[in-house]
């Protein structure tokens, strides 16, 4: 085998956006001013003058965000991140919902979720159906990695009290159709709740027009140029949840604990700057995802866009390659410098059958093919051309 050619015997390339961001300017300024105007201790639930700016902190933030989504800005939860706020969701939605009237639904309840959705949405479905004793129907993918309605449709009816589609997938990047779910959802079965995972999708998508079509919603600042470990679950009008984390009733007794309200206010200018608000970075980054994948294609037998047919976010391309395992190739890109992740490794670190990909038909072998490239908004047009030059052949190296 020949030896891997370094990208820059200096210089990384950062390909693993959907992964984390890298902090935002305007969020390192605002945290750091927060720190050294000396409000950065204050306990917002007490009630002195150093209290009062760090509620004032919270408040604006939760005021831009509410005003951005179209939602009371009392309906801001703010979380540990977007895990949190799908468990939140998910655990205390379902909590809330059948605390409104368990009666009302025919039969024995039951919650639907896409079976393509992450984790934190996957995980805490079923660990709450195992304790409630509810049904939980996981509705699979079509082919291009869209939720297949038909299948959505024929598990609706009047028994369903909640449902959970994502707004656009975290491995495939393919965004989802959520007007036509939510259409679905309140013909069929019009007493449930609809929840999304937005936390892929805010960073390049207006979220307005999304939460008018759901009713709870969760993002992570870390998306989007914020702080790890900050999040929110948004509410619409008549949604709830029952809290999952109990102690001091902070965020109106929906979710306790001292928040960080630095990181709260990294988050607040890391969305105000996202590149959603930014047409003109939207589209240079979908030109640039584009040119590599066209130079892949043509450069690359046997190689696989996930979703390619269908509207997927700006920034995600997800390869699938055949002949060839997606840990081994991320290992020796990150040999070569570059930072692409599997986007099917278990928390163990071994190599698990993507769930996505396995969703949406693929055969076992295929599903451990997959690796995902993730730009951002730095990334450059030499960049770009580098990966493409560099990376067909550590394909071609591990088919050697």
């Amino acid at each position: 085998m020949d030896p891997v050619i370094p990208v820059s015997a200096h210089e990384r390339i950062y390909l693993d956006h959907a992964a984390t961001t890298p902090l935002s300017p305007a969020a390192r300024d605002a945290m750091a001013g927060f720190w050294r105007e000396g409000g950065g201790f204050g306990n917002p639930s007490g009630v002195h003058r150093e209290a009062r700016a760090a509620r004032r902190a919270l408040d604006d933030t939760r005021e831009l965000i509410g005003d951005d989504l179209g939602v009371e800005a009392g309906n801001v939860i703010f979380t540990s991140g977007g895990t949190e706020s799908d468990n939140l969701a998910i655990i205390g939605g379902w909590a809330a919902r059948m605390a409104t009237g368990r009666d009302t639904f025919a039969g024995l309840p039951s919650m639907v979720v896409a079976a393509f959705e992450h984790h934190a949405v996957l995980e805490a479905a079923r660990a709450a159906a195992a304790a409630d004793g509810f049904v939980l129907h996981e509705v699979p993918s079509t082919a291009d990695g869209l939720v297949d309605l038909d299948a959505l449709e024929a598990v609706l009816d009047d028994r369903v009290a909640f449902v959970s589609v994502m707004a656009a997938n975290n491995e495939v990047g393919t965004v989802q159709p959520m007007a036509a779910v939510s259409s679905l959802v309140h013909r069929h079965a019009p007493s449930a709740w609809l929840h999304t995972d937005a936390v892929q999708a805010a960073p390049w998508c207006d979220l307005a027009p999304l939460m008018a079509d759901v009713d709870l919603l969760s993002i992570s600042a870390h998306k989007f140029g914020g702080p790890s470990g900050t999040g929110v679950l948004a509410l619409g009008p008549g949604a709830g949840v029952h809290p999952v984390i109990h102690g001091g009733g902070q965020e109106r007794e929906r979710r306790s604990g001292t928040p960080d309200v630095a990181s709260v206010l990294g988050m607040g200018a890391a969305w105000a700057d996202r590149p959603a608000g930014h047409p003109d970075q939207v589209a240079a980054v979908t030109r640039r995802r584009q040119r590599l994948e066209g130079i892949l294609v043509a450069r690359m037998p046997g190689l696989a866009i996930s979703g390619a047919e269908v509207e997927r976010l700006p920034n995600i391309t997800h390869l699938r390659i055949s002949g060839v395992e997606a840990e081994a190739l991320v290992l020796l890109a990150d040999e070569a410098g570059l930072a692409i992740s599997a986007g099917a490794s278990c928390a163990s670190g071994a190599l698990q059958p993507s769930h996505v990909l396995l969703a949406m038909g693929c055969p076992e072998d295929a599903a451990r093919s997959g690796v995902r490239i993730s730009l951002g908004t730095g990334t450059s047009e030499a960049e770009v051309d580098r990966v493409a030059e560099v990376f067909p052949g550590l394909v071609a190296r591990l088919r050697d």
